[in-house]
This record gives structure tokens, sequence and C-alpha cells, in this order.
């Protein structure tokens, strides 16, 4: 894996075309040499093996307090040697194109050369290019400086039905040490309870986000202007972290947390079976505790464990600050005990609704659960950690009482005469009538 990352930070030098051109590092390379050296205090021999450079390359770099560019000296000798800052400057305008480059040559700047002279000057500019974005997931970042956000998707057999989850994935970037916690769908309520969930994980967060571009995040505005979610931008000022977003269509620079999703994949998932969505949540903890944070990652060859002990002094701290909350609803699912978990607590809604989705709101210290668009049961919010709040009512011994009542009404009617008029109904209306006592 070492020698693989090298060879990749190799990519990053100029296309050898002359010897001294295998001496030139790029920006990027440049620091990470110094990073490596004034933040992980690594010697040049360790620093030279780790990204696989000659110990004179280190050295060089590290003599330059600031990082010069390498410029290839202009050819006087071909038809493009005039044109060569142009290009330089317009091929990443263009994509790498060298057919729209080639005409804009001809149109606007007289050039009489071939297309083919216009795609070989192209041809390492853009090979340049590529190899730098695929080398950008291998920097590192210094301790409590960057985190990087995903989701991922899993679909999942409960014991009643398949479920499709959606994990979210919090990597902090030094240390690799991920946290994931599953939900039902991706909407902005449940991506900033997931954050604050992640922040109560590490005791922290890092000072900088970088995001793919979700809606929940930005959207793209006139001149590839980025516009951010109000209210996502008004929680990152909250707590204190700047937000960074990839680069449009290279998703892939978020390579840290890509990997953690795969990870989650490949080695969480396999071979297991779960009851509910609490049972997924509660074998997600311990695989967290007892796999995912004392293995050795294959990149830093420590376990994220021992690197977050070094990173988390460097975290922003929570000082005790009070939740971000939305009073927008958020989908729960019910599980087999008729509970519903919220923030470490449960609350019994009907037991009618097992398996299915509820959406809850929080509001005045209540707490308030609905199916459907009607409200089906109504609690005072819980002030503290993993307790239930359960109404007898939504039992399914209420439920054998009101069939029980029924029952005997209908003998009685039989008794007393012909079956009145039944107007058919929805089972979800009988529901909602009977389950009105409970949601007090």
């Amino acid at each position: 894996m070492e020698r693989r990352a090298g060879s990749e930070v190799r990519a990053m030098l100029l296309p050898v075309e002359r010897p001294e051109e295998e001496r030139m590092v790029r920006e990027e390379c440049w620091q990470e040499i110094h990073r490596l050296a004034g933040i992980e205090h690594l010697t040049v021999s360790e620093i030279g093996r780790r990204l696989d450079l000659d110990r004179k390359t280190v050295r060089r770099a590290l003599q330059q307090k600031a990082w010069e560019p390498y410029r290839r000296p202009a050819r006087t000798d071909t038809l493009l040697a005039e044109h060569e800052e142009f290009l330089r400057q317009r091929a990443p305008q263009v994509s790498y194109s060298a057919q729209i480059l080639f005409q804009e040559l001809r149109q606007t700047r007289n050039y009489r050369g071939s297309y083919e002279t216009v795609k070989r000057f192209v041809q390492p500019l853009r090979d340049l290019q590529l190899a730098v974005e695929g080398t950008q997931m291998r920097f590192e970042t210094a301790p409590g400086q960057q985190s990087q956000i995903d989701w991922g998707e899993a679909r999942v057999a409960f014991r009643r039905q398949a479920v499709e989850l959606h994990i979210f994935v919090l990597t902090l970037g030094f240390s690799r040490r991920s946290f994931y916690e599953p939900y039902l769908g991706e909407s902005l309520p449940q991506f900033l309870d997931a954050h604050e969930r992640a922040f109560d994980y590490f005791g922290g967060h890092t000072r900088e986000h970088l995001y793919d571009r979700p809606r929940t995040v930005c959207r793209p505005g006139e001149q590839r202007k980025v516009v951010w979610n109000s209210t996502f931008r008004s929680f990152a000022d909250y707590w204190g972290f700047e937000p960074r977003l990839c680069r449009a269509y290279r998703a892939q620079t978020k390579g840290k947390v890509e990997s953690g999703v795969k990870y989650f994949r490949r080695n969480f998932l396999p071979g297991r079976s779960f009851v509910d969505l609490a049972d997924f949540r509660e074998q997600l903890a311990q695989w967290r505790a007892e796999v995912a944070d004392v293995r050795i990652h294959g990149t830093t060859h420590e376990r994220p464990i021992d690197r977050f002990r070094r990173e988390q002094p460097q975290l922003v701290p929570l000082h005790g600050q009070p939740s971000f909350r939305l009073e927008a609803r958020q989908p729960r699912m019910v599980a087999e005990d008729y509970l519903v978990s919220l923030d470490t607590n449960r609350y019994s809604v009907p037991c009618q609704l097992i398996g299915q989705t509820v959406e809850v709101l929080r509001r005045q210290g209540r707490v308030w659960f609905y199916h459907r668009g009607l409200l089906v049961a109504d609690h005072p919010e819980l002030s503290g950690k993993h307790q239930a709040l359960i109404d007898p009512a939504h039992g399914p011994g209420a439920l054998a009482r009101n069939r029980r009542a029924r029952f005997s009404t209908m003998r009685e009617s039989a008794a007393t005469g012909p079956y009145p008029d039944v107007q058919v109904r929805d089972l979800a209306v009988y529901e909602a009538l009977g389950t009105t006592g409970g949601a007090s």
C-alpha cells in the first residue's frame, strides 16, 4: 500500500520529457513534504520512503520556503510557440478539449498549424490533471483540521420486511476514525441530527467539513456560484465549522469517507441478520468499537483509535452547547415492541403500527408522533437517557378489549333486529379512531 501511494505521488511530477523536469515537485507534493516534516516530525529518509521520493528531492523541497512552480522554457521553433501560455490557461476552462482549443486558435489567434500538434501539446496537461485528482485523497490533513461526510445505502432484511437504510458516515481526516448512523432517509433534519450525534460521539468536531454537493448543503447558482442551504449554513455557523465542497463532478476528492462507506458494506453487512432498526444500531455500535476502531488501517498502518488519541485534543470542543434543533418532522420506524427510539429514549405508539414509519415532531417539551398525517401518540419529552415511556392504551391488550367490545355490540344488535346499514371505511380510519384516546 505504501509503495502504491508513493507511485501515485510520483504521478504528481511533471511528465518526464527532460531529466531536469523529474526533479520538479508540484505544489501539493511540496505541501505534503513540509507537513510531514513540520507536523509529524518525520526524517528526510522516512518522508522519502513514504512518498517514494529521492532524499535529495525531499531536501530541496524543504529548503524552499515557498513553492515555486516549474515553467518549461518556451520553444520558439514551433507554430504553437506564441500560443503556449494561452493554451495552459485556457485548457482547464474547456476540460482539456484539444478540439475546442484548436477551434479557438484558428478563429481568434490566426493559428495555421494542425490539430494533431494541439492534441500532442494538451495530452500531458490532461494526464497531469487526472493524476493530481487521483492522488488528492492520499494527502493527509493535520489533527482536527478536516472531516469528510457522505451517505451510503444498504438494503437489509428485518424480521417483518426489507428496508432501505441510509447510512450517514463522518470520517475524521487524520485518524480515519468513522462514525456511522442509520436513517430512513436523507432529509435535512436527519442530516443535521446525524452531525450532532457524530459530534457527541467524538467529543468535538473538526474545523472543516468536506462534502459532495447534496441539496441539503447547497444548490448551484448562476455563473457556477454556490448557493448555500440557509438552514445548513446557520447550522455550520452555530457549531463553528467551515463547510468545504468537492469540485463539481469530482466526488472522489473525499476518498477517506468513500473508503469508510466501502469498508462498512464489505465488513459489517455480510452475514448479519437484524430484528429491527434498534437491533441494527446496537450491532453497528458494537462493530464500531470492537472492529472498525481497532483494525490496522491500510493507509496509515495504525489503528484509528490510536491516532484518534492524538487528534481528539485538537478537535473543537462542544462546551455543553445545546442541540441545534429544527421544528420539523423526522421519520422513525416502529420496533416490534411498538416503541420508537429518539435520542436514546423510547416512546410507545399504537401496536398496529409495528414495522411502519411514523414522523416525530418535538416542540415545547412534548414529542408528537404522526402516521399518514394523523396524530397517533403524544408524550412529554424525557429529559434523561435510555428511558422508556409507555402508554398502556397503545398495547395489544387495549386492542383486544376494543375488539371484544365491538363483538358484544354486534351480538346485541343481532338479537334486537336486522343489521343496520354499515359504511365501509379504510382500516386506517379505524386505527386512528381507536388510538385517539391513547394520544394524550
